[in-house]
């Protein structure tokens, strides 16, 4: 079995981290390089870094950002925000992102993944879904979380595997910047469906969270918040998922 992957999200906006609750609220949380490399330092596996208002504000992703966070780290990053087209993919893995996630344009033209993968190879496609519950159940939301689809996500995901998606990042709109916790129920239905690995994002509060999210059937587990305000450590969370009995990167 593959190792379970710690990884920390770079939420950008203007050439800064952001972070917030529920995806409003945003507050400066410091300069992405200079927390890129800290992280590495620190041991962590992977970076991902997405445009958090690229799209709503219908732009193409900071690729200077991406650049500069790329040029400074030696673990692997996946990029995102404001991916519209393949030309979008292409100048993202041309700064140096190893992977680029797509939301909203997918779900707007499925083909583009298809595409995508068929140019770069599935292993750089990552499907970005941010979910959302709702009355009647969980619902698809895309532009930054702005806009709601009336569309099941695990049924979304699977097509998306099927069109070329090499990873799913799924974050949990409801749990994002609450500590609460991963949502280990989404994470099971994500992994009975679905082939490809799978990285939890929304809720990290606690050591355990990150064992939780591994046990559920995730593949990776990201946080910003709580490594953003030092109230985790990299080394204590990956003790602690060793402790429970999973396999992490050292």
């Amino acid at each position: 079995m593959l190792a379970k992957r710690v990884i920390a999200c770079l939420d950008v906006a203007a050439g800064r981290i952001v972070k917030g609750i529920h995806f409003l609220a945003l507050r400066d949380a410091g300069d992405p390089v200079e927390a890129a490399r800290t992280y590495c330092q620190e041991g962590i596996d992977e970076l991902v870094l997405l445009d958090v208002k690229a799209t709503s504000e219908r732009r193409a992703s900071a690729i200077d950002t991406v650049a500069a966070v790329a040029a400074a780290i030696d673990v692997p990053l996946t990029a995102g925000g404001g991916v519209r087209n393949i030309d979008d993919v292409a100048r993202l893995l041309d700064a140096g992102a190893d992977k680029v996630a797509i939301n909203s344009a997918a779900v707007a033209d499925p083909s583009l993944l298809t595409r995508a993968a068929e140019r770069f190879g599935r292993q750089c496609v990552v499907i970005s879904i941010d979910v959302r519950r709702t009355a009647s159940g969980n619902a698809i939301a895309t532009h930054g979380a702005r806009v709601a689809i009336s569309r099941d996500p695990i049924a979304w995901a699977r097509e998306a595997q099927a069109r070329g998606a090499g990873e799913l990042l799924l974050t949990s709109i409801d749990r994002d910047g609450t500590q609460a916790g991963f949502d280990t129920a989404l994470l099971a239905q994500a992994r009975a469906a679905l082939r490809i690995p799978i990285v939890a994002s929304g809720g990290a509060g606690t050591c355990a969270s990150f064992a939780d999210a591994f046990g559920a059937g995730a593949d990776a587990a990201l946080a910003a918040t709580v490594f953003h305000d030092g109230l985790l450590r990299i080394a204590d969370v990956k003790a602690c998922c060793t402790q429970r009995g999973v396999r992490v990167r050292t």
